[in-house]
């Protein structure tokens, strides 16, 4: 029960960022959804009298409803049904702000309305006759099927080329061997406004959710000599619908390129360790799980706990508490970035035998080769300065060359 009532809580606030006012929220906790309107007759007269009394134009569902389900329930409470996938997209829409990030919702927009186009126009379909006998409601339901799929292959067309222009932007900053950290975190954790307090930035920070859509990659103010990047995310939810996992792959595969994953977490949430969970969860789907993380513990203002720095049985930062909002720890979590980056690196000296070329090519194309000299038998002496990021794309490496690696590099 308190897992139900921290969703409704959740989407509570999701339908207040989407901008409506809620007049009344009914529990329907229910063990096996009916397939035609997902709760009983019972509970859907309920929500037909609520409607009714409070005349409200919208009712919202915290659930990914087919298209069966959202029919019936429209007709049945006679005002519009928006399930949990479509109040996501419609935020999302909201605060889209770059031209990919509008590229983006509106491809997982029109992927989620392509799930519904066949049930939405049934109305139509019902014209549909034999041989020489096709009604005009088949050849708009057909017109529509067809301008909708050229649209969408439109649209992953033109997000092909901006990850493409991502990608080359990432191998850019990993060749000036400036160390990236990424800030990612359930949303409305604080990631925007720790952000701006570790880059004297001051992009939009507000309490709720999905405030940040599109990345944004500044510099650190207290780095010291060398200057570390800071990129701050979109965050994650629970059930995140999976056209939108889809369409922000590309940003969030920006994370793949971070030498730190700083884990940003509500301490004052009493949900956050689900919430974690979830956020480790969309890493693993990305591919980021090997990446070193810092856990930090945000909003310390709101709880008993004190600012501090926490390490482990090595002397390792593991987490840091913090409060982004007055500053609180904040030295602390500079200290504590400063210090993994640094733990991380590898630098030597190392011989490449002549067979070796493909783990050469690798350390080049990772910018890790600070110099080098050719031996008269074709061997390579290179100074090498790589970063721990890197050592995912070097175990990745199979046969010889990834016997090699693990023998001058990975030991």
């Amino acid at each position: 029960m308190a897992d139900f009532d921290a969703a409704q809580v959740e989407f509570h606030e999701l339908a207040v960022s989407a901008g409506l006012e809620v007049v009344a929220e009914i529990k329907a906790p229910r063990h096996q959804a009916d397939p035609s309107t997902l709760v009983g007759s019972g509970k859907v007269e309920e929500v037909k009298a609520a409607v009714a009394e409070h005349a409200a134009g919208v009712v919202l569902v915290n659930a990914r409803l087919t298209p069966i389900q959202e029919r019936n329930l429209s007709r049945a409470l006679d005002c519009a049904v928006v399930d949990r996938t479509r109040l996501i997209l419609d935020i999302f829409a909201q605060r889209a702000a770059s031209h990919e990030g509008k590229l983006q919702v509106e491809l997982a927009q029109l992927r989620h309305l392509s799930t519904r186009l066949i049930r939405g126009w049934t109305h139509l379909e019902r014209q549909r006759g034999g041989i020489g006998m096709r009604g005009p409601g088949e050849t708009q339901l057909e017109t529509d099927r067809r301008l909708l799929a050229a649209r969408i292959r439109q649209l992953e067309s033109k997000l092909a080329r901006v990850a493409q222009r991502r990608s080359a932007g990432r191998r850019a900053r990993s060749r000036s061997t400036l160390p990236l950290v990424a800030l990612v975190g359930y949303t409305n954790a604080g990631k925007s406004t720790l952000f701006n307090r570790l880059t004297e930035s001051t992009i939009y920070a507000q309490d709720q959710l999905f405030a940040t859509l599109d990345p944004t990659v500044r510099r650190m103010t207290g780095g010291g000599a060398t200057p570390i990047l800071i990129s701050d995310t979109v965050g994650f939810i629970r059930d995140l619908p999976h056209e939108l996992v889809a369409a922000f792959r590309s940003t969030l595969e920006e994370t793949l390129a971070a030498s730190l994953i700083v884990h940003v977490i509500d301490a004052a949430d009493p949900d956050h360790s689900q919430h974690e969970q979830v956020v480790r969860q969309v890493l693993a789907e990305i591919g980021a799980e090997e990446l070193p993380v810092l856990k930090v513990y945000n909003k310390v203002d709101q709880t008993d706990h004190e600012p501090g720095l926490v390490h482990d049985a090595e002397g390792e930062a593991r987490s840091v508490w913090v409060s982004a909002q007055d500053g609180s720890g904040m030295a602390l979590l500079e200290q504590a970035i400063i210090s993994r980056l640094s733990q991380g690196r590898i630098r030597r000296r190392i011989q490449l035998p002549p067979a070796g070329q493909r783990l050469r090519a690798c350390l080049f194309d990772l910018g890790a080769v600070q110099s080098e000299q050719v031996d008269d038998d074709g061997s390579s002496w290179l100074e090498i300065d790589l970063d721990q990021r890197d050592t995912i794309h070097l175990r990745r490496l199979g046969g010889a060359d990834g016997k090699l690696a693990q023998q001058l590099l990975l030991n």
